[in-house]
């Protein structure tokens, strides 16, 4: 197996990384963007669709659909997790759970499947916001 060659560290890739490490939650382009103009950088938005393929397909961000077919970003941890994601705020936590691994690994042997691999992901809304609806 060939190991892809390391990419290249740009203004554009170092900023948008920026941004992720410094967000709480789960970014669309566009908010990654917007946060880019507030900070005058000078990244358009196909460099930030770009960027954010890139650093997906390394393996430093996650990406998940929003129930409205968005797709949203993360820095994530290298190691496999999920996520617990506040359909609100967009707040997130990751997880690791060996129940769930067992449970799948479970599932897909019952089933006479293997090399299984899966994505988890746990929406609800968090206290602060479950807090903010109780008040309105």
């Amino acid at each position: 197996m060939s190991v892809p060659p390391a990419r290249r560290e740009t203004r554009q890739r170092a900023a948008v990384a920026a941004v992720l490490d410094g967000a709480d939650g789960f970014l669309s382009a566009q908010q990654l963007h917007a946060r880019l103009r507030e900070q005058e950088s000078r990244v358009g938005l196909a460099t930030v669709y770009r960027t954010l393929q890139q650093l997906c397909a390394d393996g430093e961000v996650d990406v998940l659909r929003t129930a409205d077919g968005e797709s949203v970003y993360r820095r994530c941890s290298p190691r496999h997790h999920h996520h617990l994601i506040c359909r609100a705020c967009r707040h997130s936590i990751e997880i690791a759970n060996n129940s769930i691994e067992r449970w799948a690994e479970q599932i897909a042997a019952e089933n006479g499947f293997a090399h299984v691999e899966h994505v988890v992901e746990v929406f609800g809304t968090c206290s602060t916001c479950t807090a903010q609806e109780a008040q309105t």
